[in-house]
């Protein structure tokens, strides 16, 4: 399952994030934002995962720091469809 998430997360990365490096390639606990990723691009990013796993970030998760690695993006998808 997990393996199937980061993978979902990083396509959704490589379509919407708008990063100067390649998705597939980055490391977990890369920062998305030093690879090129904009706050408009984070949000792009958020909707997209919203439709991807059905979910819907609430108020307290829309920071940077949930949207700065696949990590931290993924440990996020997983508390939402826990």
């Amino acid at each position: 399952m997990s393996a199937s998430v980061a993978e979902r997360i990083r396509a959704i990365l490589a379509k919407h994030g708008k990063l100067s490096q390649d998705a597939a390639a980055l490391a977990a606990d890369a920062d998305l934002y030093a690879a090129g990723m904009t706050s408009h691009a984070s949000v792009n990013v958020m909707l997209a995962l919203e439709g991807e796993f059905d979910i819907e970030f609430p108020d307290h998760l829309l920071t940077r720091a949930v949207f700065s690695s696949v990590a931290a993006i993924q440990a996020a998808v997983e508390e939402l469809t826990a």
